[in-house]
Protein backbone atom coordinates (compact mmCIF):
# COMPACT_ATOMS: atom_id res chain seq x y z
CA UNK A 1 0.00 0.00 0.00
CA UNK A 2 1.16 3.42 -1.45
CA UNK A 3 1.92 6.07 1.64
CA UNK A 4 -1.18 8.32 0.94
CA UNK A 5 -3.53 5.04 0.48
CA UNK A 6 -2.30 4.37 3.96
CA UNK A 7 -3.15 7.60 5.34
CA UNK A 8 -6.37 7.82 3.40
CA UNK A 9 -7.96 4.34 4.76
CA UNK A 10 -6.42 5.88 8.69
CA UNK A 11 -8.12 8.95 7.99
CA UNK A 12 -11.42 7.25 6.55
CA UNK A 13 -11.68 5.12 9.50
CA UNK A 14 -11.50 7.67 11.87
CA UNK A 15 -13.93 9.76 10.40
CA UNK A 16 -16.44 6.80 10.75
CA UNK A 17 -15.17 6.20 13.86
CA UNK A 18 -15.88 9.86 15.34
CA UNK A 19 -19.44 9.16 13.19
CA UNK A 20 -18.89 10.81 9.89
CA UNK A 21 -19.54 7.60 7.91
CA UNK A 22 -20.41 8.99 4.55
CA UNK A 23 -17.84 11.54 4.44
CA UNK A 24 -14.36 10.61 2.19
CA UNK A 25 -11.51 11.42 3.42
CA UNK A 26 -9.38 14.36 1.68
CA UNK A 27 -5.69 13.22 2.39
CA UNK A 28 -3.43 15.46 0.20
CA UNK A 29 0.40 16.35 0.12
CA UNK A 30 1.30 19.86 2.19
CA UNK A 31 2.33 22.52 0.48
CA UNK A 32 4.22 24.31 3.02
CA UNK A 33 6.50 21.93 5.34
CA UNK A 34 5.24 24.31 8.52
CA UNK A 35 2.00 22.07 7.62
CA UNK A 36 3.48 18.51 8.04
CA UNK A 37 3.90 16.32 5.08
CA UNK A 38 0.02 15.58 4.43
CA UNK A 39 -2.78 17.41 5.28
CA UNK A 40 -6.40 15.60 5.79
CA UNK A 41 -9.13 18.56 4.94
CA UNK A 42 -12.62 16.47 4.76
CA UNK A 43 -13.45 17.38 8.52
CA UNK A 44 -15.33 20.84 7.20
CA UNK A 45 -17.97 19.23 4.67
CA UNK A 46 -18.35 16.46 7.36
CA UNK A 47 -19.07 18.22 9.92
CA UNK A 48 -21.36 20.72 8.46
CA UNK A 49 -23.30 17.45 7.47
CA UNK A 50 -23.52 16.20 11.51
CA UNK A 51 -23.91 19.88 12.42
CA UNK A 52 -20.40 20.04 14.49
CA UNK A 53 -17.81 22.36 14.67
CA UNK A 54 -15.14 21.58 12.82
CA UNK A 55 -12.43 21.58 15.01
CA UNK A 56 -14.48 19.51 17.15
CA UNK A 57 -14.44 17.04 15.16
CA UNK A 58 -11.39 17.33 13.94
CA UNK A 59 -10.48 16.67 17.48
CA UNK A 60 -12.42 13.71 17.78
CA UNK A 61 -11.12 12.21 14.31
CA UNK A 62 -7.45 12.92 15.97
CA UNK A 63 -8.50 10.96 18.94
CA UNK A 64 -9.34 7.42 16.92
CA UNK A 65 -6.33 8.24 14.10
CA UNK A 66 -4.06 5.05 14.50
CA UNK A 67 -0.99 6.45 13.34
CA UNK A 68 1.53 4.66 15.66
CA UNK A 69 4.71 4.40 14.35
CA UNK A 70 3.76 6.09 10.76
CA UNK A 71 3.52 9.62 11.92
CA UNK A 72 5.56 11.89 14.73
CA UNK A 73 3.32 14.49 14.81
CA UNK A 74 -0.28 15.14 14.76
CA UNK A 75 -1.97 18.76 14.93
CA UNK A 76 -4.97 20.66 14.29
CA UNK A 77 -4.57 23.87 11.96
CA UNK A 78 -7.23 26.70 11.47
CA UNK A 79 -10.89 25.74 10.79
CA UNK A 80 -10.11 21.78 11.00
CA UNK A 81 -7.39 20.73 8.51
CA UNK A 82 -5.46 17.77 10.66
CA UNK A 83 -1.41 18.15 9.42
CA UNK A 84 0.54 14.84 9.64
CA UNK A 85 3.91 14.35 9.69
CA UNK A 86 5.46 11.36 8.79
CA UNK A 87 7.84 9.42 11.45
CA UNK A 88 11.42 9.39 10.58
CA UNK A 89 12.02 5.76 11.23
CA UNK A 90 8.61 5.51 9.08
CA UNK A 91 9.69 6.86 6.10
CA UNK A 92 13.34 5.22 5.93
CA UNK A 93 11.97 1.79 5.90
CA UNK A 94 9.71 2.79 3.45
CA UNK A 95 12.18 4.00 1.02
CA UNK A 96 13.94 1.16 1.95
CA UNK A 97 11.14 -1.25 0.53
CA UNK A 98 10.75 0.90 -2.37
CA UNK A 99 14.19 0.67 -3.30
CA UNK A 100 14.33 -3.51 -2.69
CA UNK A 101 11.19 -3.54 -5.42
CA UNK A 102 12.01 -3.39 -9.14
CA UNK A 103 9.17 -1.28 -9.52
CA UNK A 104 9.91 0.88 -6.81
CA UNK A 105 6.61 0.07 -5.07
CA UNK A 106 4.69 0.96 -7.51
CA UNK A 107 3.37 -2.27 -9.12
CA UNK A 108 -0.47 -1.86 -10.16
CA UNK A 109 -2.78 -4.53 -8.69
CA UNK A 110 -4.76 -5.88 -10.54
CA UNK A 111 -2.65 -5.83 -13.89
CA UNK A 112 -5.02 -5.00 -16.96
CA UNK A 113 -4.22 -5.42 -21.04
CA UNK A 114 -4.10 -2.05 -22.36
CA UNK A 115 -4.15 -1.55 -25.89
CA UNK A 116 -2.26 2.23 -26.97
CA UNK A 117 -2.82 3.67 -30.20
CA UNK A 118 0.50 6.20 -30.84
CA UNK A 119 2.66 7.60 -33.69
CA UNK A 120 0.50 6.28 -36.54
CA UNK A 121 2.71 8.71 -39.63
CA UNK A 122 1.17 9.01 -42.95
CA UNK A 123 3.44 6.32 -45.16
CA UNK A 124 5.63 7.61 -48.23
CA UNK A 125 6.08 10.72 -46.45
CA UNK A 126 9.07 11.31 -43.68
CA UNK A 127 7.66 11.91 -40.38
CA UNK A 128 7.28 15.75 -39.63
CA UNK A 129 7.21 17.39 -36.02
CA UNK A 130 3.32 16.93 -36.28
CA UNK A 131 4.48 12.99 -35.18
CA UNK A 132 5.97 14.23 -32.09
CA UNK A 133 4.14 14.66 -29.29
CA UNK A 134 1.87 11.62 -30.65
CA UNK A 135 5.07 9.10 -30.70
CA UNK A 136 6.51 10.76 -27.53
CA UNK A 137 3.88 11.11 -25.57
CA UNK A 138 2.22 7.52 -26.42
CA UNK A 139 5.56 5.86 -25.39
CA UNK A 140 6.16 7.58 -21.53
CA UNK A 141 2.68 6.10 -21.39
CA UNK A 142 3.55 2.65 -22.96
CA UNK A 143 6.70 2.28 -20.93
CA UNK A 144 5.11 3.76 -16.98
CA UNK A 145 1.71 1.11 -17.81
CA UNK A 146 4.20 -1.67 -18.57
CA UNK A 147 6.44 -0.77 -15.71
CA UNK A 148 3.28 -0.61 -13.35
CA UNK A 149 3.07 -4.79 -14.76
CA UNK A 150 0.11 -4.31 -17.10
CA UNK A 151 0.23 -5.78 -20.55
CA UNK A 152 1.08 -3.36 -22.73
CA UNK A 153 -0.34 -3.76 -26.78
CA UNK A 154 1.55 -1.21 -28.47
CA UNK A 155 -0.41 -0.11 -31.87
CA UNK A 156 1.05 2.34 -34.80
CA UNK A 157 -1.92 2.73 -36.81
CA UNK A 158 -0.01 4.05 -39.79
CA UNK A 159 -1.82 6.30 -42.75
CA UNK A 160 -1.07 2.98 -45.50
CA UNK A 161 -3.62 2.85 -47.70
CA UNK A 162 -6.32 4.73 -49.88
CA UNK A 163 -5.85 7.17 -52.53
CA UNK A 164 -2.33 8.59 -52.03
CA UNK A 165 -1.19 4.82 -52.76
CA UNK A 166 -3.57 4.63 -55.76
CA UNK A 167 -1.68 8.44 -57.14
CA UNK A 168 1.82 6.89 -56.43
CA UNK A 169 1.18 3.33 -58.34
CA UNK A 170 -0.26 5.45 -61.36
CA UNK A 171 2.34 8.00 -61.52
CA UNK A 172 5.34 5.13 -61.15
CA UNK A 173 3.78 3.06 -63.51
CA UNK A 174 3.24 5.94 -66.37
CA UNK A 175 6.79 7.31 -65.86
CA UNK A 176 7.98 3.54 -65.74
CA UNK A 177 9.78 4.36 -62.41
CA UNK A 178 8.28 0.79 -61.24
CA UNK A 179 10.82 -1.07 -62.21
CA UNK A 180 13.63 0.90 -60.48
CA UNK A 181 15.70 -1.30 -58.12
CA UNK A 182 15.92 1.27 -55.79
CA UNK A 183 13.63 3.36 -54.39
CA UNK A 184 14.27 5.91 -51.43
CA UNK A 185 11.79 8.05 -49.17
CA UNK A 186 12.95 11.14 -50.95
CA UNK A 187 12.11 9.78 -54.61
CA UNK A 188 8.77 8.77 -52.79
CA UNK A 189 7.96 12.22 -51.94
CA UNK A 190 9.26 13.87 -55.13
CA UNK A 191 6.72 11.16 -57.37
CA UNK A 192 3.88 11.93 -54.13
CA UNK A 193 4.02 15.76 -55.13
CA UNK A 194 4.24 15.02 -58.99
CA UNK A 195 1.42 12.68 -58.68
CA UNK A 196 -0.81 14.91 -56.61
CA UNK A 197 -0.34 17.61 -59.28
CA UNK A 198 -1.24 15.33 -62.06
CA UNK A 199 -4.60 14.42 -60.23
CA UNK A 200 -5.53 17.74 -59.23
CA UNK A 201 -5.36 18.30 -63.11
CA UNK A 202 -5.53 15.53 -65.20
CA UNK A 203 -9.30 13.63 -64.66
CA UNK A 204 -8.06 10.45 -66.78
CA UNK A 205 -5.09 10.31 -64.13
CA UNK A 206 -7.34 10.38 -61.13
CA UNK A 207 -9.61 7.18 -62.72
CA UNK A 208 -6.29 5.40 -63.31
CA UNK A 209 -5.42 6.16 -59.76
CA UNK A 210 -8.79 5.04 -58.63
CA UNK A 211 -8.77 2.12 -60.58
CA UNK A 212 -5.10 1.31 -58.99
CA UNK A 213 -6.89 2.04 -55.30
CA UNK A 214 -9.53 -0.45 -56.49
CA UNK A 215 -6.95 -3.49 -57.71
CA UNK A 216 -5.25 -2.81 -54.46
CA UNK A 217 -8.07 -3.39 -52.12
CA UNK A 218 -8.86 -6.20 -54.25
CA UNK A 219 -5.06 -7.51 -53.46
CA UNK A 220 -4.08 -7.67 -57.18
CA UNK A 221 -0.52 -9.01 -57.13
CA UNK A 222 1.68 -6.47 -59.26
CA UNK A 223 -0.09 -3.32 -57.06
CA UNK A 224 0.18 -5.01 -54.12
CA UNK A 225 4.25 -5.94 -54.50
CA UNK A 226 4.41 -2.08 -55.27
CA UNK A 227 2.55 -1.00 -52.27
CA UNK A 228 4.93 -3.30 -50.25
CA UNK A 229 7.99 -1.54 -51.84
CA UNK A 230 6.49 1.83 -50.49
CA UNK A 231 5.53 0.42 -47.18
CA UNK A 232 9.03 -0.77 -46.07
CA UNK A 233 10.98 1.96 -47.79
CA UNK A 234 8.75 4.39 -45.25
CA UNK A 235 9.00 1.98 -42.14
CA UNK A 236 12.74 1.62 -42.47
CA UNK A 237 12.53 5.40 -42.21
CA UNK A 238 9.98 5.36 -39.34
CA UNK A 239 11.99 2.90 -37.69
CA UNK A 240 15.27 5.06 -37.61
CA UNK A 241 13.41 7.91 -36.12
CA UNK A 242 12.04 5.80 -33.07
CA UNK A 243 15.57 4.15 -32.88
CA UNK A 244 16.96 7.78 -32.59
CA UNK A 245 13.97 8.83 -30.15
CA UNK A 246 14.62 6.01 -28.17
CA UNK A 247 11.25 5.05 -28.43
CA UNK A 248 9.82 1.54 -28.18
CA UNK A 249 7.80 1.13 -31.40
CA UNK A 250 9.04 -1.58 -33.58
CA UNK A 251 7.93 -2.86 -37.30
CA UNK A 252 6.10 -6.13 -35.30
CA UNK A 253 3.87 -3.03 -33.68
CA UNK A 254 2.78 -1.75 -37.24
CA UNK A 255 -1.24 -2.40 -37.32
CA UNK A 256 -2.07 -0.21 -40.27
CA UNK A 257 -4.97 0.88 -42.32
CA UNK A 258 -4.65 -1.76 -44.72
CA UNK A 259 -4.33 -4.18 -41.52
CA UNK A 260 -8.45 -3.89 -41.34
CA UNK A 261 -9.72 -4.13 -45.10
CA UNK A 262 -11.14 -6.93 -45.15
CA UNK A 263 -13.13 -6.24 -42.30
CA UNK A 264 -14.83 -2.88 -43.21
CA UNK A 265 -17.56 -4.94 -45.34
CA UNK A 266 -18.38 -7.07 -42.25
CA UNK A 267 -18.67 -3.54 -39.82
CA UNK A 268 -21.11 -2.50 -42.80
CA UNK A 269 -22.99 -6.01 -42.84
CA UNK A 270 -23.11 -5.72 -38.79
CA UNK A 271 -24.72 -2.05 -38.33
CA UNK A 272 -27.01 -2.88 -40.76
CA UNK A 273 -27.97 -6.13 -39.15
CA UNK A 274 -28.38 -3.98 -36.11
CA UNK A 275 -30.80 -1.22 -37.66
CA UNK A 276 -28.14 1.20 -37.12
CA UNK A 277 -27.32 2.13 -40.70
CA UNK A 278 -29.45 4.69 -43.17
CA UNK A 279 -28.69 5.41 -46.31
CA UNK A 280 -28.01 9.42 -47.41
CA UNK A 281 -27.77 10.62 -50.96
CA UNK A 282 -26.60 7.27 -51.60
CA UNK A 283 -24.02 6.92 -48.43
CA UNK A 284 -24.25 4.32 -45.71
CA UNK A 285 -24.74 6.33 -42.44
CA UNK A 286 -25.30 6.12 -38.74
CA UNK A 287 -26.85 9.61 -37.55
CA UNK A 288 -26.00 9.56 -33.76
CA UNK A 289 -28.94 11.02 -31.67
CA UNK A 290 -26.46 12.14 -28.85
CA UNK A 291 -24.30 14.64 -31.01
CA UNK A 292 -27.06 17.06 -32.42
CA UNK A 293 -25.82 20.26 -34.61
CA UNK A 294 -27.45 23.77 -33.50
CA UNK A 295 -30.25 22.95 -35.58
CA UNK A 296 -31.01 20.03 -33.32
CA UNK A 297 -29.98 17.49 -36.33
CA UNK A 298 -28.32 14.49 -35.69
CA UNK A 299 -25.20 14.39 -36.54
CA UNK A 300 -23.70 11.97 -39.28
CA UNK A 301 -21.00 9.41 -39.08
CA UNK A 302 -20.16 8.06 -42.66
CA UNK A 303 -19.68 4.26 -42.95
CA UNK A 304 -19.44 3.95 -46.51
CA UNK A 305 -19.13 6.22 -49.32
CA UNK A 306 -21.31 6.78 -52.16
CA UNK A 307 -19.29 5.14 -54.47
CA UNK A 308 -18.55 1.92 -52.44
CA UNK A 309 -15.45 3.24 -50.96
CA UNK A 310 -14.77 3.81 -47.13
CA UNK A 311 -13.32 5.78 -45.04
CA UNK A 312 -10.87 6.07 -41.66
CA UNK A 313 -14.10 6.17 -39.47
CA UNK A 314 -14.45 3.00 -41.28
CA UNK A 315 -11.53 1.40 -40.60
CA UNK A 316 -11.23 3.13 -37.25
CA UNK A 317 -14.15 1.19 -36.40
CA UNK A 318 -12.64 -2.08 -37.09
CA UNK A 319 -9.63 -1.33 -35.20
CA UNK A 320 -11.98 -0.70 -32.20
CA UNK A 321 -13.67 -4.08 -32.15
CA UNK A 322 -10.48 -5.41 -32.94
CA UNK A 323 -8.68 -4.41 -30.26
CA UNK A 324 -11.97 -5.09 -27.51
CA UNK A 325 -12.56 -7.62 -28.77
CA UNK A 326 -10.29 -9.98 -30.71
CA UNK A 327 -7.39 -8.61 -28.40
CA UNK A 328 -9.20 -8.76 -25.28
CA UNK A 329 -8.38 -5.45 -24.01
CA UNK A 330 -9.23 -4.07 -20.85
CA UNK A 331 -8.41 -0.27 -21.51
CA UNK A 332 -8.19 1.13 -25.00
CA UNK A 333 -5.86 4.96 -25.63
CA UNK A 334 -5.48 6.56 -28.67
CA UNK A 335 -2.51 9.23 -28.37
CA UNK A 336 -4.20 11.54 -31.24
CA UNK A 337 -4.63 15.49 -32.12
CA UNK A 338 -7.14 17.53 -29.43
CA UNK A 339 -8.65 18.61 -32.92
CA UNK A 340 -9.86 14.75 -33.63
CA UNK A 341 -12.01 14.90 -30.39
CA UNK A 342 -15.34 14.90 -31.95
CA UNK A 343 -14.36 12.12 -33.71
CA UNK A 344 -13.35 9.72 -31.30
CA UNK A 345 -16.26 10.60 -29.20
CA UNK A 346 -18.56 9.58 -32.11
CA UNK A 347 -16.30 6.39 -32.31
CA UNK A 348 -16.63 5.29 -28.84
CA UNK A 349 -20.29 6.16 -28.66
CA UNK A 350 -21.33 3.90 -32.38
CA UNK A 351 -19.18 1.29 -31.10
CA UNK A 352 -20.90 0.78 -27.72
CA UNK A 353 -24.27 1.12 -29.22
CA UNK A 354 -23.33 -1.29 -32.00
CA UNK A 355 -22.08 -3.87 -29.08
CA UNK A 356 -18.43 -3.39 -30.51
CA UNK A 357 -17.25 -2.53 -27.40
CA UNK A 358 -18.00 -4.29 -23.81
CA UNK A 359 -19.47 -2.01 -21.35
CA UNK A 360 -16.14 -2.97 -18.70
CA UNK A 361 -13.54 -2.24 -21.50
CA UNK A 362 -12.46 1.96 -20.84
CA UNK A 363 -12.13 4.00 -24.05
CA UNK A 364 -9.99 6.98 -24.00
CA UNK A 365 -9.08 9.93 -26.46
CA UNK A 366 -5.88 11.04 -25.04
CA UNK A 367 -5.56 14.36 -26.68
CA UNK A 368 -2.56 16.86 -27.20
CA UNK A 369 -2.39 20.49 -28.16
CA UNK A 370 0.25 21.55 -30.60
CA UNK A 371 3.53 22.83 -30.99
CA UNK A 372 3.81 26.49 -31.94
CA UNK A 373 6.65 28.32 -32.74
CA UNK A 374 7.62 31.97 -31.57
CA UNK A 375 5.08 33.57 -33.67
CA UNK A 376 2.58 31.56 -31.82
CA UNK A 377 2.00 29.95 -34.78
CA UNK A 378 1.68 26.01 -35.33
CA UNK A 379 5.91 25.22 -35.82
CA UNK A 380 7.22 25.49 -39.45
CA UNK A 381 10.32 26.48 -41.43
CA UNK A 382 11.38 30.19 -42.13
CA UNK A 383 9.74 30.01 -45.31
CA UNK A 384 6.68 28.76 -43.74
CA UNK A 385 6.98 24.79 -44.40
CA UNK A 386 6.52 21.81 -42.42
CA UNK A 387 9.68 21.01 -40.22
CA UNK A 388 10.67 17.65 -40.71
CA UNK A 389 11.29 15.51 -37.27
CA UNK A 390 14.52 14.48 -38.54
CA UNK A 391 15.85 17.78 -39.30
CA UNK A 392 14.70 19.18 -35.74
CA UNK A 393 16.98 16.19 -33.99
CA UNK A 394 20.35 16.98 -35.95
CA UNK A 395 19.53 20.93 -34.78
CA UNK A 396 18.69 19.31 -31.31
CA UNK A 397 22.48 17.72 -31.12
CA UNK A 398 24.10 20.50 -32.82
CA UNK A 399 22.91 22.99 -30.26
CA UNK A 400 24.07 20.24 -27.50
CA UNK A 401 26.92 19.76 -28.85
CA UNK A 402 27.94 23.39 -29.12
CA UNK A 403 26.68 23.90 -25.19
CA UNK A 404 28.90 20.52 -24.17
CA UNK A 405 31.65 21.68 -26.00
CA UNK A 406 31.78 25.26 -24.52
CA UNK A 407 31.74 23.75 -21.08
CA UNK A 408 33.74 20.69 -21.79
CA UNK A 409 36.44 21.81 -24.56
CA UNK A 410 38.72 18.91 -23.09
CA UNK A 411 36.41 16.18 -23.36
CA UNK A 412 37.52 14.12 -26.45
CA UNK A 413 35.32 14.96 -29.66
CA UNK A 414 33.22 11.39 -29.48
CA UNK A 415 32.33 11.90 -25.90
CA UNK A 416 30.90 15.27 -26.66
CA UNK A 417 29.11 14.11 -29.77
CA UNK A 418 27.52 11.35 -27.01
CA UNK A 419 26.56 13.61 -24.94
CA UNK A 420 25.28 16.22 -27.15
CA UNK A 421 23.30 13.30 -28.19
CA UNK A 422 21.93 12.37 -25.23
CA UNK A 423 21.27 16.01 -23.96
CA UNK A 424 19.78 17.42 -27.36
CA UNK A 425 17.07 14.70 -27.83
CA UNK A 426 16.28 14.52 -24.05
CA UNK A 427 15.70 17.87 -24.16
CA UNK A 428 13.58 18.28 -27.02
CA UNK A 429 11.31 15.23 -25.52
CA UNK A 430 11.24 16.47 -21.74
CA UNK A 431 10.04 19.67 -23.27
CA UNK A 432 7.07 18.62 -24.97
CA UNK A 433 6.67 16.13 -22.17
CA UNK A 434 6.81 18.35 -19.16
CA UNK A 435 3.80 20.06 -20.32
CA UNK A 436 0.31 19.35 -19.86
CA UNK A 437 -0.37 17.22 -22.83
CA UNK A 438 -3.64 19.62 -23.86
CA UNK A 439 -2.12 22.87 -23.53
CA UNK A 440 -0.40 23.73 -26.69
CA UNK A 441 3.43 25.08 -26.09
CA UNK A 442 6.15 27.57 -27.58
CA UNK A 443 8.57 25.40 -28.77
CA UNK A 444 12.60 27.26 -27.71
CA UNK A 445 15.32 26.13 -28.01
CA UNK A 446 17.35 28.36 -25.40
CA UNK A 447 15.08 27.56 -22.62
CA UNK A 448 14.88 23.32 -23.32
CA UNK A 449 18.49 23.21 -23.16
CA UNK A 450 19.09 25.31 -20.22
CA UNK A 451 20.38 23.83 -17.26
CA UNK A 452 18.82 25.30 -14.70
CA UNK A 453 14.67 25.08 -14.01
CA UNK A 454 12.66 22.37 -15.37
CA UNK A 455 14.46 20.86 -18.08
CA UNK A 456 16.30 17.44 -19.11
CA UNK A 457 19.98 18.72 -18.81
CA UNK A 458 19.08 19.94 -15.35
CA UNK A 459 17.89 16.67 -14.46
CA UNK A 460 20.43 14.55 -16.36
CA UNK A 461 23.08 16.77 -14.71
CA UNK A 462 22.06 16.28 -10.93
CA UNK A 463 22.16 12.30 -11.87
CA UNK A 464 25.82 13.12 -12.92
CA UNK A 465 26.58 15.04 -9.96
CA UNK A 466 25.25 11.72 -8.21
CA UNK A 467 27.77 9.28 -10.20
CA UNK A 468 30.30 11.50 -9.43
CA UNK A 469 29.64 11.24 -5.59
CA UNK A 470 29.74 7.17 -5.88
CA UNK A 471 33.08 7.32 -8.09
CA UNK A 472 34.55 9.73 -5.18
CA UNK A 473 32.91 7.40 -1.93
CA UNK A 474 34.45 3.93 -3.81
CA UNK A 475 32.73 1.17 -2.78
CA UNK A 476 29.97 1.38 -0.27
CA UNK A 477 26.37 -0.03 0.16
CA UNK A 478 23.66 1.17 -1.20
CA UNK A 479 21.29 -0.53 0.53
CA UNK A 480 22.85 0.30 3.93
CA UNK A 481 20.24 1.28 6.85
CA UNK A 482 19.06 4.97 6.84
CA UNK A 483 18.58 7.27 9.47
CA UNK A 484 16.49 10.23 8.78
CA UNK A 485 17.53 12.93 11.30
CA UNK A 486 18.17 16.39 9.52
CA UNK A 487 15.42 18.27 7.79
CA UNK A 488 17.05 17.85 4.45
CA UNK A 489 17.07 13.85 4.41
CA UNK A 490 13.53 13.53 5.62
CA UNK A 491 12.23 16.14 2.70
CA UNK A 492 14.44 13.60 0.24
CA UNK A 493 12.94 10.28 1.53
CA UNK A 494 9.20 11.69 1.34
CA UNK A 495 9.73 12.57 -2.04
CA UNK A 496 11.07 9.25 -2.63
CA UNK A 497 8.04 7.42 -0.59
CA UNK A 498 5.49 9.79 -2.99
CA UNK A 499 7.16 7.73 -6.54
CA UNK A 500 4.36 4.70 -6.57
CA UNK A 501 1.68 7.43 -6.18
CA UNK A 502 2.88 9.81 -8.34
CA UNK A 503 2.81 6.90 -11.35
CA UNK A 504 -0.41 5.84 -10.32
CA UNK A 505 -1.52 9.22 -11.27
CA UNK A 506 0.21 9.41 -14.21
CA UNK A 507 -1.06 6.24 -15.50
CA UNK A 508 -4.58 6.66 -14.30
CA UNK A 509 -4.89 10.52 -15.96
CA UNK A 510 -2.29 9.67 -18.61
CA UNK A 511 -0.43 12.74 -18.01
CA UNK A 512 3.57 12.67 -18.59
CA UNK A 513 4.04 15.65 -17.14
CA UNK A 514 3.32 14.61 -13.34
CA UNK A 515 5.93 12.80 -13.57
CA UNK A 516 8.28 15.49 -15.60
CA UNK A 517 7.23 17.64 -12.28
CA UNK A 518 8.10 14.76 -9.98
CA UNK A 519 11.32 14.46 -10.98
CA UNK A 520 12.38 18.25 -11.15
CA UNK A 521 11.16 18.11 -7.28
CA UNK A 522 13.36 15.30 -6.36
CA UNK A 523 16.42 17.13 -7.84
CA UNK A 524 15.75 20.06 -6.34
CA UNK A 525 15.30 18.42 -2.63
CA UNK A 526 18.61 16.32 -3.67
CA UNK A 527 20.15 19.59 -4.28
CA UNK A 528 19.26 21.25 -1.20
CA UNK A 529 19.83 17.88 1.01
CA UNK A 530 23.64 17.97 -0.51
CA UNK A 531 23.96 21.30 0.44
CA UNK A 532 23.10 21.10 3.41
CA UNK A 533 24.17 17.49 4.54
CA UNK A 534 27.86 16.67 3.98
CA UNK A 535 28.04 12.77 2.10
CA UNK A 536 31.55 11.96 1.84
CA UNK A 537 32.97 14.00 4.79
CA UNK A 538 30.45 12.36 6.95
CA UNK A 539 31.70 9.31 9.21
CA UNK A 540 30.28 6.07 9.86
CA UNK A 541 26.77 5.20 10.32
CA UNK A 542 25.92 8.61 8.81
CA UNK A 543 28.03 8.16 6.07
CA UNK A 544 26.52 5.40 5.18
CA UNK A 545 23.50 6.40 5.21
CA UNK A 546 23.41 9.28 3.36
CA UNK A 547 25.18 7.50 0.61
CA UNK A 548 21.97 5.14 0.88
CA UNK A 549 20.05 8.06 0.27
CA UNK A 550 21.98 9.41 -2.74
CA UNK A 551 21.85 5.91 -4.39
CA UNK A 552 17.75 6.20 -3.80
CA UNK A 553 18.41 9.36 -5.30
CA UNK A 554 19.84 8.18 -8.15
CA UNK A 555 17.98 4.93 -8.77
CA UNK A 556 14.25 6.76 -8.54
CA UNK A 557 15.49 9.77 -11.08
CA UNK A 558 17.28 7.39 -13.60
CA UNK A 559 13.89 4.96 -12.93
CA UNK A 560 12.13 7.79 -14.20
CA UNK A 561 13.82 9.59 -17.00
CA UNK A 562 13.79 6.19 -18.00
CA UNK A 563 9.71 6.07 -18.42
CA UNK A 564 9.93 9.06 -19.79
CA UNK A 565 12.53 7.65 -22.91
CA UNK A 566 15.42 10.31 -22.03
CA UNK A 567 18.47 8.75 -21.10
CA UNK A 568 20.99 9.56 -18.32
CA UNK A 569 24.99 10.43 -18.00
CA UNK A 570 27.85 9.23 -16.02
CA UNK A 571 29.88 12.89 -16.81
CA UNK A 572 28.45 15.64 -18.75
Amino acid sequence: MTVHALLSARVAAALAAAGAVDAPPVVQLSSKPEFGDYQANGVMGAAKALKLNPRELAAKVVAALQLDGIASKVEIAGPGFINITLADGFLAETVARQQADVQLGAGAHPAQKVVIDYSSPNLAKEMHVGHLRSTIIGDALARVLAFQGHQVLRQNHVGDWGTQFGMLTAYLVQTEQAGRDELALDDLEAFYRAAKQRFDEDAAFADQARDYVVKLQGGDVRVRALWQRFLDVSLAHCEAVYARLGVQLTRDDVMGESAYNDDLPRVVEDLRAQGLLTEDQGAQVVFLDEFRNKEGEAQAYIIQKQDGGYLYSTSDLAALRHRAGRLAADRLLYVVDARQGLHFQQLFTLGRKAAFIPEAVATEHVAFGTMMGEDGKPFKTRSGGTVKLVELLDEAERRAFDLVSGKNPDLAEEKRRSIARAVGIGAVKYADLSKHRTSDYIFDWNTMLSFEGNTAPYLQYAYTRLASIFRAAGPFERHARLMLTEPAEHALALQLAQFPDLIAQVAAETCPHFLCAYLYQLATKFSRFYEACPVLKAEGEARASRLALCAAAANTLKTGLDLLGIGVLEEM
